[in-house]
């Protein structure tokens, strides 16, 4: 005879008998059944999960001097790196200036576009028009009916700034100047120049044009010193072959000339043997374009190479042809003095605290993952350890959906970098890929993960209930 007999309240006894009809219930009904609502009530989650991190090393870095302690004499001034994109000077950088003969850097551009893709030849022959033998100014006088190719006048565009020549291309590949222009500014659009328009191939004022072929507008041809360095970083860029020209130091254009075009850019490296030349040769320069009207001033947009890093100048508006020499060797001096080029992030990185990412249905319950790509910024001379803000969004977890191939996009990080003493701040966004690929589980091991899921789920809420 037992003694003593145990009481089970009528709240205990619900949750029991609801948990025995439960597990029958599973047990009766088929396995896709179970494994369909395991698959079709995923857990609630946001369309997408973020994290951020800042790394904490700071290395002791020199102070970015400021642009006004360079003391420039110039209207406008720009400087950047052509790869990254980014501004490390800028003073009245997006005023709309006139830019004289800068202007012909986007004839240069689309000169070379049509060679490369295959509308022109360097070796065609051109046969001079009206329009190119009445420039005035800069010029290799031209006379209409001359035939010379595309090549020649090219260089006499590139080394002696020529109007008559760059007309003469710019009919070539439009039909008319104007039909050109159009292209010009155009293409400006397409390169992002928010400032920039032209009315003519040469950046002539609209009072020397040849009277007959001036444009109805009564506008100038204007650039900001941002879009002309804009603009030489797509030269740069899609014709690294520039400098087959550009450096060209003197270039005889006829047998019959008695002497020969002198390139404008008193700074090309080569000039160190110049003795005219000698003071303004700049180690590593290379080009690019020099401009000057009685509006415009003295300009120059030069590029230069040291140390495996381009840096692209523009400055407008000098008081002499010397000043736009001596002002762009400060504003390139500021730049390899004080900034290099670092890969901060290597690619297929791994982003501590998002080494994975959760997977539905597959053999395993998450993937690892990677960066697509690594990461350049501009940095202080010296810098060893830069301080990056590191932020990561994954996608929303209901897309991550076994199988996942390998090298997946999953989400993207961004690196934020800002430069002590400078207001701008460098930013870039790769992808978070796969760094495997996420196998689809079998039916049974899904069967088995929503039963476990299940339980565990009902345990935890009868846990809960006392």
């Amino acid at each position: 005879m037992l003694k003593h007999k145990r009481k089970f309240s009528s709240k205990q006894f619900v949750i029991k008998t609801a948990t025995v009809g439960l597990l029958l219930n599973m047990l009766a009904s088929p396995a896709s059944s179970v494994l369909a609502d395991a698959v079709k009530t995923p857990a609630t989650t946001e369309a997408g999960t973020t994290a951020t991190g800042t790394a904490t090393a700071k290395a002791a870095v020199a102070k970015i001097p400021s642009v006004e302690s360079l003391g420039l004499n110039v209207s406008s001034a720009v400087l950047i790196e052509p790869t990254t994109g980014e501004v490390l000077l800028s003073y009245n950088a997006d005023q709309a200036l006139p830019p004289a003969s800068m202007t012909k850097m986007m004839t240069e551009y689309l000169v070379a576009e049509a060679v490369k893709n295959g509308q022109l030849t360097w070796d065609q022959k051109v046969i001079v028009q009206e329009n190119a033998s009445q420039q005035i100014g800069s010029r290799i006088f031209l006379a209409q009916g001359d035939e010379h190719t595309v090549k020649e006048l090219y260089i006499a565009m590139a080394v002696g700034s020529a109007n008559d020549a760059t007309v003469a291309l710019a009919e070539l590949v439009s039909g008319s100047e104007q039909q050109f222009v159009t292209l010009m500014n155009e293409t400006a659009q397409k390169m992002g120049m928010k400032t920039a328009y032209f009315i003519n191939s040469t950046g002539l004022d609209r009072a020397d044009m040849p009277s007959k072929y001036r444009p109805e507008t009564d506008r100038e041809t204007v650039m900001s010193a941002m879009d002309a360095a804009i603009l030489a970083k797509y030269i740069v860029t899609d014709h690294p072959d520039f400098t087959e020209f550009t450096t060209i130091q003197s270039y005889k254009f006829r047998d019959r000339d008695t002497k020969p075009m002198v390139n404008y850019n008193w700074m090309l490296e080569a000039n160190k043997d110049i003795a005219n030349f000698k003071a303004y040769a700049y180690p590593g320069l290379d080009g690019l374009k020099t401009g000057h009207t009685s509006n415009a001033g003295n300009c120059f947009t030069g590029t230069a190479v040291r140390d495996g890093m381009r840096l692209i100048s523009v400055v407008m508006g000098a008081d002499s042809e010397a000043h736009r020499f001596t002002e762009t060797k400060k504003v390139l001096d500021f730049g390899f003095n004080n900034f290099e080029i670092k890969q901060v992030v290597a690619a297929k990185s791994v982003i501590t605290g998002n080494e994975t990412v959760p997977v539905q249905k597959g053999k395993n319950e998450s993937v690892s993952v990677v960066t697509d790509a690594g990461v350049t910024f501009m940095v202080p001379k010296g810098t060893v350890t830069p301080q990056i803000e590191t932020a990561v969004t994954v996608n929303d977890p209901s897309t991550l959906v076994a199988p996942i191939p390998n090298a997946t996009a999953v989400g993207k990080v961004t690196y934020t970098y800002k430069v002590e003493g400078m207001s701008q701040v460098q930013q870039k966004t790769v992808n978070l890929i796969t760094a495997e690929e996420a196998e689809k589980a079998g039916w049974f091991k899904l069967l088995m993960r929503a039963i476990g899921d299940f339980f565990g789920d009902l345990f935890t809420g009868i846990k809960d209930l006392f």
